[in-house]
Order: C-alpha cells, then sequence, then structure tokens
C-alpha cells in the first residue's frame, strides 16, 4: 500500500520535490498545499493545491505525511515544527540518482536531489535541503534546516550549523565549521570558520561587510 504525502508549498521547488516523490517506490502524492489564497484551486504538477492550513487539517485523513517544499530556511522549519504539532508525519525525499553511503543518516523532512554524493559517516538533519549536484564527503555534519544550494562541496569533517544558507557552488574545505543561521555567497571557497549569523562570500571568503 502506497504512503500519501502532500507537499506544503507550491513553489519552483516543490515541483523538483514533486518529480523526486513521483519516482520514489511506495509514495504516492494526494494534493499540495499553499498558505497564498491566489493558488488556491491551481493545479501544481497536476495535483491540486487545496488551500492552506485550514484546509490541510479538513483534509488530513487523506495524507499523514507531509513535506514542506519551501526554500527559506525560516520558513520551511517553522512550517515543519506547526505541522509535527499537528500530528503529522514528515517524509523525506531521496531521488534515485543520489548516492548515499549505506551509514548516512538523514532527517525527517529532507530533500536530496538528482547526482548528490554523501559519504561515510556523515549526518544531514531534518528539513534539509541538498540541492542538485552537492556532494557531502565522509564525517559531515549539517544542522536542521540547512540549505546546500546546487553544486556545493562539503569537504571532508564539515559541520555546517543549524538554518545556514550555502549559495550555489561554495566549497568548504576539510574540517572547517559553518556557525548557525550563516550565510555563504555563491561561488565562495571557504576556509576558515564562519561564526553564528555571519555573511560570508568570495574565494576565499571573507565578510561582506570588508569585501571590495
Amino acid at each position: 500500500m502506497a504512503t500519501k504525502v502532500f507537499v506544503f508549498g507550491a513553489s519552483g521547488h516543490a515541483k523538483v520535490v514533486i518529480d523526486i516523490l513521483e519516482r520514489a517506490p511506495g509514495m504516492e502524492i494526494a494534493f499540495a498545499v499553499d498558505d497564498a489564497t491566489a493558488v488556491k484551486g491551481r493545479p501544481l504538477c497536476g495535483y491540486p493545491i487545496i488551500g492552506g492550513r485550514d484546509e490541510l487539517l479538513a483534509h488530513r485523513a487523506q495524507a499523514g505525511f507531509g513535506i514542506v517544499t519551501i526554500g527559506d530556511n525560516a520558513a520551511r522549519r517553522d512550517i515543519a515544527a506547526w505541522l509535527v504539532v499537528q500530528g503529522f508525519q514528515l517524509a523525506r525525499a531521496i531521488h534515485p540518482a543520489a548516492m548515499l553511503a549505506r551509514d548516512v543518516t538523514v532527517g525527517d523532512g529532507t530533500v536530496i536531489m538528482a547526482g548528490c554524493v554523501i559519504n561515510t559517516d556523515s549526518v544531514v538533519g531534518a528539513n534539509v535541503i541538498v540541492n542538485t549536484g552537492s556532494t557531502v564527503d565522509h564525517d559531515c555534519a549539517i544542522g536542521d534546516g540547512v540549505h546546500l544550494a546546487p553544486g556545493c562541496h562539503l569537504c571532508g569533517g564539515v559541520k555546517i550549523g543549524a538554518g545556514s544558507f550555502l549559495g550555489a557552488g561554495t566549497t568548504v574545505v576539510p574540517g572547517v565549521r559553518i556557525g548557525v543561521n550563516a550565510i555563504v555567497g555563491a561561488g565562495s571557497t571557504v576556509l576558515d570558520a564562519v561564526p553564528d549569523g555571519a555573511r560570508v562570500a568570495g574565494s576565499p571568503a571573507r565578510p561582506l561587510e570588508s569585501a571590495p
């Protein structure tokens, strides 16, 4: 019997996650949810957008699993927390073209897209996005609600704090820690630790305030 799952969020990111779920054995998409009233009743990749949170609660019997398909880290984590409080379980979406070592741990609500590689003894938290073509080497730890944009590369032993965002094409050298709620600009090379809440960019990455 297939597991029925809904997506919460009607963005372009949602379309990618729907494609992953359609490829996943044993998954059946029931409907989409979005708090924006303007999209209620519209189709999303052929699935109805039933409305927002009130409509979701009215349809809870049709799907007990959900996944938040919103790119913004804070919004994704907030909605995921609300879903759990309401009694929904969070689904994972892992593309069949992703490669994960057998001992990798992946949290609930996390999306791992096509072409990603996650190597041995790495831990990926809950409600994380590991976007297309990103690589995570051995012994990395990615906190809850992180977003690795397409083409990020984490070398061995990298730690990423909860809620952080790494822009497309970022490379982090071995053993470096990126703090909580940090932002790393696209194309950056991170050679040194990034403090909590910092915004850095460049190659090598430097605080944006001092960047030329």
